[in-house]
Formats: structure tokens, C-alpha cells, sequence
């Protein structure tokens, strides 16, 4: 099982080029950075977790200008999207951004992909909350196209282009994976019919075994083999003990969530982390 961190990447927390060297450094496979593009100060949808909302949330730098940063100072880590609001981001806009971002990484890109929470946050992007998982699945089958056509084309009920030309592809074939952050049954068989990995966040799974179980069982159906699908756990428990009940489980990574903290609290978290490794075995 690979190991990977995730950072709360906002204007008070360690800067995240600083952080996926440190990352890096103490032999992480991959780094994953979040969204949000802003928060809508009426607080109408409530905080999933419960509680205050963080002011990290509304706090994070540009996810593209972070993971790109990252990139651009690290060699063989894996730069993550954890994840991107599909339903906030232009298809064709973002089909660059992701192929851009592949090329300056030298083909290390992992595309985390989600609908959101927020539904006013999604609606002043111009999509209801409730069409989310229409637009989203209509987006990534664009992109898609973008990403292993030249005269890309798309039509759809929220997409829709003629034939288009874009450069750079992305150094991935034929597409960087994509990965979904989704928890619910709905979520897992919208993996296994376009994407290429699971993304469940820990305190979000009750009884993981049997989701993976399920996951695999609708991979089968779509005529997919499972072992092609990725699980990562987001936000994984700091408990070795359940890690290693992770790993006989297959889980493929777990990864390890970092709030916005200074850099000294940073790189001591971190260095903690990296001893679980070892320990999990």
C-alpha cells in the first residue's frame, strides 16, 4: 500500500511547493491539494462534517496553480487533484489545465474528480445542485474527447461543442486516471462506468470491505476488471492498526490529511507520517 499526504493548501498554511519537496523528501508517493473556488457567505448548505466550517475552506490557493507549483519543484512524486469541482470549471478550459498540467510534471498527474457539496457555491458557477452528476459525467466524457482527438467534438444536454482543435495531450495515455471522491453506492457506479479509481474518505465509510466488494461486483457488470480500478482512502486514519486492515483489504493508497498548519507543525506531522510505512508493512 502507498502512502500519500494531502494539504489544506491555503495563504496561512506551508506553501505548497515547500510542502511536496518536504513530501518528497520523506518518500510520500503522491500529494494531493483540494477546492474550492469560494465560498458563499450565506452558509445556506451546511458543513457535511458537522459544525463551523473551517476557514481553510475558503482560504485555499487556485488548485491548478498549486499542484502546478508542486510540480515544478519535486521529481518523481505523484501530483494530485484531491479533487477538482468538475461542476465549477469549463470542460475545454479544464481539459487544458489537466494535459498542461501532465506535460509539466512529466506525466505524474492524477485527476481527483468530485461534484461538490455546496450548492450555492455550484450555482453562482451556473450549475443547480441537482443536475451535478449529470454535468460532471457530460464534462469528463468531453474532456475525453479533448484529451485522444484532434478534431475533438462533443454534444450533450450541458456540453456541447463542434470540432475543435487543443494541444498539449496529456503525456498519460490516454489520459491521466481519474479518480473519484464519492462515498455512496451511486458514487461507486459512477466509477465503474468512466472512472479509473475510487476515492472514499475515511470517516465517511462505515464498513469498507463491503464497499469494495460492491465496487468490484459493479466493475464486473460494466465488463471492467476490478484490479484496473484504484482505491485510495482520503483523509486515512493515523492508526496502524487499521491501515494494515487497509492493506489486506487491497487498499492501493492511503492518504494522510494535513490542515493548515505552520511549517514547523507541518514537517513534524509529516515526519510522523512517515513512519507509518514501515510500521503497516
Amino acid at each position: 500500500m502507498k502512502f500519500g499526504t494531502m494539504l489544506y493548501s491555503t495563504d496561512f498554511a506551508m506553501r505548497p511547493d515547500d510542502f511536496a519537496q518536504a513530501c518528497e523528501e520523506r518518500g510520500f508517493e503522491s500529494v494531493w491539494f483540494p477546492e474550492h473556488t469560494h465560498i458563499p457567505a450565506s452558509r445556506r448548505t451546511p458543513f457535511p462534517a458537522g459544525g463551523e466550517l473551517p476557514p481553510d475552506y475558503w482560504h485555499l490557493y487556485d488548485i491548478f496553480v498549486a499542484m502546478t507549483a508542486a510540480a515544478a519543484v519535486t521529481n518523481n512524486i505523484k501530483i494530485a487533484s484531491g479533487v477538482v469541482l468538475v461542476t465549477e470549471r469549463d470542460p475545454i478550459l479544464l481539459a487544458k489545465e489537466v494535459a498542461s498540467l501532465d506535460l509539466i510534471s512529466r506525466g505524474r498527474f492524477i485527476f481527483g474528480v468530485g461534484a461538490g457539496w455546496n450548492a450555492e457555491e455550484m450555482e453562482n458557477h451556473g450549475v443547480a445542485f441537482e443536475t451535478r452528476w449529470k454535468v460532471l459525467e457530460e464534462r469528463v466524457a468531453a474532456m475525453k474527447q479533448i484529451w485522444t482527438q484532434e478534431n475533438a467534438a462533443y454534444h450533450g444536454k450541458y456540453v456541447n461543442f463542434d470540432p475543435i482543435w487543443s494541444h498539449p495531450k496529456p503525456v498519460q495515455r490516454p489520459y491521466p486516471q481519474i479518480t473519484m471522491g464519492a462515498s455512496t453506492p451511486y458514487g461507486r457506479e459512477r466509477v465503474a462506468r468512466y472512472c479509473d479509481g475510487w476515492l472514499p474518505i475515511d470517516m465517511m465509510v462505515d464498513d469498507l470491505a463491503a464497499d469494495i466488494a460492491d465496487l468490484h461486483a459493479r466493475v464486473r457488470k460494466h465488463g471492467r476488471k476490478p484490479e484496473d480500478i484504484e482505491v485510495s482512502v482520503f483523509w486515512a486514519a493515523d492508526d496502524v492498526d487499521k491501515l494494515k486492515r487497509y492493506r489486506d483489504l487491497g487498499v492501493h493508497r492511503a492518504i494522510m490529511g494535513v490542515p493548515s498548519l505552520s511549517e514547523t507543525e507541518t514537517l513534524k506531522l509529516l515526519d510522523h507520517y512517515a513512519t507509518l510505512p514501515a510500521q503497516v508493512g
